[in-house]
């Protein structure tokens, strides 16, 4: 069992000057996230939540303190290490899903192989591909654009993309904010899913309710961790899809 954090923050802080001002959006955070772990970090706008986020998954660097991902300083790296870094060891998945509207299910999920330093070939690139959609539930609707699929299609196939160059983390921006509850909830089940598969997730979310089915919640305000607790009773995706499919079918059946 690996025993070292995937994620570890030492002393991090993050600074943004706006003409004379400086702007302090994450002051000394130390934080270390195992492999396999499920973690909402959770706060209010302003709580540094995003900036932490935009750190873990190495779109932004610190202003002082060290992030290590994996075992790698990443302030150590220049940018196209940074990059290699990025696009080996993290998936992404926002809240806008930010698909190509005019490629195929298929070929957005294709799209992280296009990038990498260790291309493969066509016929691999697109079994690999397809192998993430249908991960997702989505293997039959490889070909259809994202103008027709629902969100909670479109945000499976962003899933399935994230997981295509097979990373380390998964991170997600608010992946459920332009979803429907119902359809939030099948997209934690899938979450859940890769989490009891290994997979670490980290999750930004304002929403208690989705931050229940994580395992544990980090609640940030004014660029602080304030709270850092294991989730006591963790909801489970499965049941819950049940007993909101139960409670729609008796409001259909009511006189």
């Amino acid at each position: 069992m690996d025993t070292q954090p995937v994620i570890k923050l030492e002393n991090f802080s993050k600074t943004y000057v706006t003409g004379e001002v400086e702007v302090h959006a994450v002051r000394g955070v130390s934080l270390a996230i195992m492999p396999g772990e499920f973690v909402a970090i959770m706060g209010a706008s302003g709580s540094g939540k995003s900036t932490m986020m935009n750190t873990i998954g190495c779109l932004d660097r610190p202003t002082s303190g060290r992030y290590l991902l994996d075992g790698v300083d990443v302030g150590e790296l220049d940018r196209d290490e940074l990059a290699e870094l990025r696009n080996h060891k993290i998936g992404f998945v926002f809240q806008g899903f930010n698909l190509l509207s005019r490629t195929s299910a298929l070929e957005n999920v294709e799209l992280p192989l296009l990038y990498s330093r260790n291309r493969v070939g066509s016929r691999h690139q697109r079994e690999r591909a397809l192998k993430s959609l249908e991960l997702v539930g989505l293997g039959t609707r490889a070909e259809h654009h994202p103008n027709q699929l629902s969100g909670g299609q479109q945000q499976r196939v962003a899933i399935a993309r994230a997981l295509v160059n097979g990373p380390k983390v998964l991170v997600a921006d608010e992946p459920t904010g332009n979803l429907d509850s119902l359809t939030s909830v099948e997209i934690m089940g899938i979450f859940q899913e890769l989490n009891r598969q290994g997979m670490t997730v980290v999750m930004v979310t304002h929403e208690l309710d989705i931050a229940r089915y994580t395992q544990r919640n980090v609640v940030m305000r004014d660029g602080r961790i304030v709270s850092d607790q294991r989730v006591p009773n963790r909801l489970e995706a499965a049941a819950e899809l049940e007993k909101i499919k139960r409670e729609q079918q008796a409001v259909q059946l009511a006189p």
